[in-house]
């Protein structure tokens, strides 16, 4: 069964995307720093106004289907980014995630916390047994995130694939609910 998405955290609130999201959304997704090594590219005004369109659409639940969430400051009410949940379509307890920050809004925290949010939601209320994350491995910001919030790296995939013209490496990592349950108090008394 397919829902929207609502999590709160101390100074974050992640939930759908909304029209009037679009001129944060498309401040940052227009820029070429912050596409580097996300899977998508440049986006023009339209496209961005496009894609929130058909994210909103979209609801979490649906495995094989990568939906986007905006992150929004529960202070200002402002977009400081997006993240994605995809349930995998063969194995429905095991999610995939991502998380995007403005640099307008980066080394805050904010992504650790999103992170945390997001993890809370799928291992305590949603009961999914394994969640990944792949990153490039120059994604030195994105390997020290998924490090200090416990992550495990299982794997390196060198050369595997060729990445917006170029070859790429690749790390892999994981996280299992077991180990979620050994580190997460420790990890939300820090927010």
């Amino acid at each position: 069964m397919s829902e929207k998405l609502h999590i709160t955290t101390e100074r974050l609130t992640i939930r759908n995307l909304k029209p009037n999201d679009l001129e944060q959304f498309h401040e940052y997704r227009s820029n070429p720093d912050v596409t580097r090594f996300q899977g998508f590219d440049v986006m023009t005004l339209k496209e961005s106004e496009e894609f929130i369109i058909s994210m909103n659409r979209k609801s979490y639940g649906n495995p094989g289907e990568w939906v986007q969430y905006g992150i929004e400051n529960n202070e200002s009410k402002k977009l400081i980014g997006d993240c994605a949940i995809r349930l995998l379509e063969e194995d429905h307890d095991v999610a995939e995630i991502g998380i995007t920050i403005s640099p307008l809004h980066q080394k805050n925290g904010f992504a650790k916390e999103v992170m945390i949010g997001i993890l809370k939601f799928l291992f305590d209320e949603k009961g999914i047994r394994r969640v990944v994350e792949l990153t490039d491995v120059q994604n030195i910001a994105s390997v020290k995130l998924l490090k200090s919030c416990g992550f495990r790296q299982e794997g390196h995939f060198i050369d595997n694939r060729y990445f917006k013209g170029e070859l790429c490496s690749e790390y892999q990592f994981a996280m299992l609910k077991e180990e979620w349950d050994k580190i997460k108090q420790d990890l939300m008394d820090k927010f």
